[in-house]
């Protein structure tokens, strides 16, 4: 009986792990087409995750916890922009992670924008920027607040 209950408690517990895995995409156009279908708005995570400290700390005080996954479902389109030094990256993903960094005058990581996507009659992506935030001290209630602030806003 003990072993059952074990088993029953281990596949419990790793279905609740992945329902509270989110989807980050890392294609602009993807999570644009995504963007506006759901009309919700972009979350643009500009991170160096493989070297930058305070990116790291940002993923394990927030991006990473039960209470922003509920939040991101309910009201965003995940985006993740890397700038890695050790992590291999096509081409094309640098190319479009550097074009989206610099349209959003990005000059340090980590950095969170919020963003209005849309795709244009020429096929080009079109952003309306609500707002950015960085790393907050606080854990989540407190960054989830900010970024409620933002998005509430447009």
């Amino acid at each position: 009986m003990k072993k059952v209950v074990f088993i029953l408690f281990i596949a419990l517990a790793s279905l609740t792990a992945q329902a509270q895995e989110l989807e980050w995409h890392t294609d602009v156009a993807k999570a644009t087409a995504l963007s506006e279908k759901t009309k919700k708005p972009l979350l643009l995570f500009f991170t160096g995750s493989d070297w930058c400290g305070w990116c790291m700390k940002l993923q394990k005080e927030v991006l990473k916890t039960p209470e922003f996954a509920k939040w991101a479902k309910d009201n965003v389109i995940l985006l993740e922009l890397d700038f890695p030094r050790r992590t291999p990256q096509s081409d094309a993903l640098k190319t479009q992670n550097q074009q989206l960094q610099q349209f959003f005058h990005v000059t340090g990581f980590p950095k969170v924008w919020f963003a209005n996507a849309t795709k244009t009659a020429e096929g080009k992506i079109s952003f309306e920027a609500l707002g950015e935030t960085g790393y907050v001290a606080g854990g989540p209630t407190v960054w989830l607040d900010g970024a409620n602030k933002i998005i509430r806003k447009s």
